[in-house]
């Protein structure tokens, strides 16, 4: 299995906590669609023989492309590659680009699966964040897409300043009233050279609170479960069988490419990454040329990507895989590193896996870099 990730990078207007890659113009729009499908074409041998089980959208804001646009990236997928017979084809959208007409068009296409940007459904936290939606677009687009779609995840942030666990309990009653099955919920992250970041060094913003955003992750992860969602990775909650395809395939290792300026690939050995510019990887590609870097993995680079991205899931670490893949003497340090967090209760080790308590996921991420080796 493999997947393809397609970075759209365009925006209506730049969120104040965002640091992906994207533009606020689009004048370059044709030239980028036409390069993604060509990127496509070129890179088509190095899943030669691996089929595609999924496709995401992700940017930026994908839904600012029409549909005629999507089709025509998602035929050069077709064309180029072997694709599953029932793929998991996500498109990231924004409340504002959803209209009923447009949920409409969406639902014929083979798109089959939104991930919708919510963030809120408060207007003073929109307004913080600079979305380019109101909170009654969010409530609008999702009574739309719920008639049209099964498969729809939403997000939703947290540790919004000033936002408090009473408000954040009512965005997550909101989220669940709609009946979708899949929520991704992520805590809101001061970037540096953000929007965000700097409204907080001058005071204009209060800081964001750790405790509390702590508090509101609990909040969200009783809930949730309470109503039916599996929480199966730190940020993401799912009924069954709607865990996100793509996700979980980055999560557990698989391949993936990634197509489009600044997106991000990886084969397992390498990890590559597009040049983050706009015109520079319209330019290379028209010259049939890769704009992109690679890394080689280490073993242990290997051993620590797996550490991380295991211990986000209910699947866990699995210790037997460590030995196979790495060898005896890395498993005998993952063993010996952990002892000191199964101590204090924030890892346990059930049927070989190793994996997070619930009193140790908020701390999951810090837990794992101290699992990592150096050298």
């Amino acid at each position: 299995m493999a997947g393809i990730y397609i970075h759209i990078p365009f925006c209506k207007q730049a969120c104040h906590y965002c640091d992906f890659h994207f533009s606020t113009s689009l004048k370059k729009k044709d030239e980028l669609v036409n390069a993604l499908t060509k990127e496509l074409e070129l890179r088509k041998d190095e899943f030669n023989n691996t089929t595609v089980e999924t496709i995401y959208f992700g940017g930026g804001t994908p839904s600012l492309l029409s549909n005629d646009e999507l089709q025509f990236i998602i035929d050069a997928v077709y064309k180029n590659y072997k694709v599953s017979e029932n793929p998991e084809i996500t498109l990231e959208a924004n409340p504002d680009d959803l209209s009923k007409d447009r949920i409409i068009e969406l639902s014929k296409s083979r798109i089959n699966r939104l991930s919708i940007g919510i963030q809120s459904f408060f207007e003073d936290d929109l307004k913080l964040m600079n979305r380019a939606h109101n909170a009654n677009e969010a409530k609008t687009c999702l009574e739309e897409a719920t008639k049209h779609f099964d498969n729809i995840s939403l997000d939703l942030i947290y540790g919004i300043p000033g936002a408090s666990n009473e408000q954040w309990l009512k965005n997550i009653e909101m989220a669940l009233s709609f009946n979708v099955p899949h929520v991704s919920s992520y805590a809101l992250t001061v970037e540096p050279k953000t929007a965000l970041a700097s409204f907080i060094k001058k005071g204009v913003i209060e800081d964001v609170d750790d405790e509390q955003a702590h508090e509101q992750f609990h909040v969200l992860k009783e809930k949730l479960e309470a109503s039916g969602f599996v929480h199966y990775e730190l940020s993401n909650f799912g009924k069954d069988g709607y865990f996100s395809k793509n996700n979980s395939a980055y999560w557990q290792g698989k391949s993936y490419l990634g197509i489009g300026p600044s997106a991000h690939s990886f084969n397992g050995k390498q990890r590559g990454w597009n040049v983050k510019n706009n015109s520079k990887y319209i330019n290379a590609i028209a010259q049939n040329e890769l704009p992109i870097e690679i890394e080689t993995l280490t073993q242990t680079d290997q051993y620590n990507e797996y550490i991380m991205t295991g211990l986000r899931t209910i699947w866990g670490v699995s210790i037997k895989k460590v030995e196979e893949n790495f060898g005896i003497v890395f498993k005998d340090y993952l063993i010996e590193q952990s002892e000191v967090f199964i101590n204090q209760q924030l890892l346990y080790i059930d049927k070989a896996h190793l994996r997070v308590t619930k009193k140790g996921q908020f701390l999951c991420d810090g837990i794992a870099s101290e699992l990592f080796k150096i050298n």
